[in-house]
């Protein structure tokens, strides 16, 4: 109740308040007053509006004067910076004007480089053209017998062969202690006996004894031994014609020559390489002048034993077919100076010798080595590859050529390790006993050694490849890797020699040969050659007398 009392006292006061209010509003004090108090701020106010505007003006004239002083300011930086930037221009013309002429000379300087490298770049391969060529050449002139395929007998200079052996200090020839290998005695043709010397006889201090002591004197003479048939002619008297009785067989001529004489010839000139003439000389000297047999009679002799071993000579052909390893080879010749060429092949125990024009598979061609399907022993001549079934290349030319290869890639080690190893696996095979078999083990160690070093020979031909000068050791290395199991074929079958010096050897007869004639006058003359050279190295390989089964042979009808 109180509080609704002060409630209602506020708003009368409140009403008065405003009735005060009105009633000054009405009666117009208030609006006097009001004005008044309006005027009084009014002017107040405009004379801040005058102080300010006066303040305002010096502000613009401190302004202004501050604008004319920056203006002056920037007026003389504008200047100054003109007179730096003139400055500037002359200073990056003059840099230009250097740099320019530093351009030209850098220019002129790359010119001149690149003329100095290109003349060091011709300078540097004509440099290593000359040692391209210098290799080559070296090589060429240190190309012998042990690192190339040149026979020894074609090598000049060859260096003498050492002997290994350690010095005993004994002197040479039969030792004390041991038995000797005294001269056989021949059954006598005529006994001698020469008489005791009288003293001895006389000499009462001196006996008789049963002991006889012997010495021959051996000596060769040459006799004819001449059987002359005759029997009486005759003729019919009709007819007038003539009749006897048939001679024996082989008595054609007047004069006639069994095989004693034309084995005796024939081996002179075809097994020791003896001229036609030397020939008939020493048939002559023999018989004291009684013997003279025409050089025809001579030069005939191969064609005559070809054709009477013809049954032999078809034995060895078929032999040589069914052999379950064959060498084979080609050697030239010279037939009216024109190359040929001679193809051998051959075993152990027999060999044909067979004329060709060419090499290749025209040379093969009607030979054993055509129809063998076994395994063949070889050079690295490719026709072989398409005749047999396996194949064994001769190590001793790859020897040769990795000898080759060391003395001129000095800095390659592959060849080196090659060279070792295959030396090692050809002593290894050749000290087997006849009885022992190969070590599976051993010899996989040999043909992973084999392929780890043609692995390092890739690498360092990567690294250092080969020259067009010198290419040999790259293409041997390529070879060995294309033919490894040719290379490695001996090292599984016993029976495959590790090289083919087998025909290596029996081809030197025909280089013998040739070093006598020369050339042959006609090639049905070096075929006969050929024919009867197979039949005089059977001949020996069977351990018979070379001369007495010659004889033989010529003495069939």
């Amino acid at each position: 109740m109180f509080g609704r009392f002060e409630y209602i006292t506020d708003l009368q006061c409140k009403v008065k308040s405003q009735q005060h209010q009105l009633d000054l509003f009405r009666t117009g004090e208030k609006y006097i007053k009001m004005t008044s108090e309006f005027r009084a701020v009014s002017a107040k106010q405009d004379r801040e509006i005058e102080r300010l505007k006066r303040e305002l003006a010096a502000a613009h004239v401190k302004v202004i004067a501050e604008r004319d002083k920056w203006f002056q300011v920037y007026e003389d930086i504008q200047a100054e910076h003109a007179k730096e930037m003139h400055r500037q221009e002359r200073v990056a013309k003059d840099i230009e004007e250097r740099a320019l002429r530093a351009e030209r000379r850098v220019d002129e300087l790359k010119d001149e480089n690149l003329a100095l490298r290109r003349e060091r770049y011709d300078i540097e391969t004509e440099l290593e053209e000359e040692r391209g060529k210098n290799q080559k050449l070296t090589a060429q002139i240190n190309q012998n017998y042990e690192n190339s395929s040149i026979p020894s007998s074609q090598s000049k200079n060859r260096k003498k062969i050492t002997n290994n052996r350690e010095r005993t200090g004994k002197k040479p020839g039969g030792q004390p202690g041991h038995k000797g290998h005294g001269r056989k005695k021949q059954i006598p043709t005529n006994v001698i006996e020469i008489p005791p010397p009288v003293e001895w006889l006389n000499d009462p201090d001196y006996e008789i004894t049963n002991i006889e002591k012997r010495r021959q004197n051996v000596g060769i003479s040459l006799v004819l031994n001449v059987e002359e048939y005759y029997t009486v002619a005759f003729r019919h008297k009709k007819t007038g014609e003539l009749v006897y009785a048939d001679f024996p067989a082989g008595v054609v001529n007047d004069v006639n020559y069994d095989g004693s004489i034309k084995g005796f010839a024939f081996l002179l000139n075809n097994h020791c390489n003896v001229s036609i003439d030397k020939v008939r000389e020493l048939l002559s000297n023999l018989t004291g002048g009684a013997l003279e047999i025409s050089k025809g009679m001579i030069n005939g002799l191969s064609r005559e034993f070809s054709m009477k071993s013809e049954t032999e000579q078809k034995k060895i052909f078929l032999d040589l077919i069914g052999a379950p390893v064959l060498n084979e080879d080609f050697t030239s010749a010279k037939v009216n100076g024109k190359n040929v060429q001679v193809f051998c092949c051959a075993t152990p125990n027999e060999a044909a010798y067979f004329a060709r024009e060419h090499k290749g598979h025209e040379g093969v061609k009607g030979t054993p080595s055509e129809l063998n399907q076994n395994t063949h022993v070889h050079d690295h001549d490719t026709t072989f590859y398409k005749y047999g079934k396996l194949h064994q290349e001769c190590l001793i030319h790859i020897l040769r050529y990795l000898l080759s290869s060391i003395e001129n890639e000095e800095n390659l080690t592959w060849s080196t390790k090659m060279r070792k190893l295959l030396q090692e696996m050809i002593h290894y095979r050749n000290s087997l006993e006849p009885e022992e078999d190969f070590d599976p083990f051993k010899v996989q160690e040999f043909e992973n050694r084999f392929d780890e070093i043609l692995d390092i020979a890739d690498k360092e031909y990567e690294y250092e490849p080969p020259t067009q000068y010198y290419e040999a050791g790259f293409k041997l290395c390529a070879r060995l890797r294309k033919y490894r199991d040719a290379c490695l074929l001996f090292l599984h079958d016993k029976r495959v020699p590790p090289d083919n010096n087998l025909c290596e050897r029996l081809l030197r007869k025909i280089k013998r040969k040739l070093r006598q004639v020369m050339t042959f006058r006609s090639f049905e003359a070096l075929d006969y050659f050929c024919q009867s050279l197979t039949m005089m190295v059977s001949l020996r390989d069977q351990n018979k007398n070379l001369y007495e089964t010659v004889a033989d042979i010529f003495n069939i009808a």
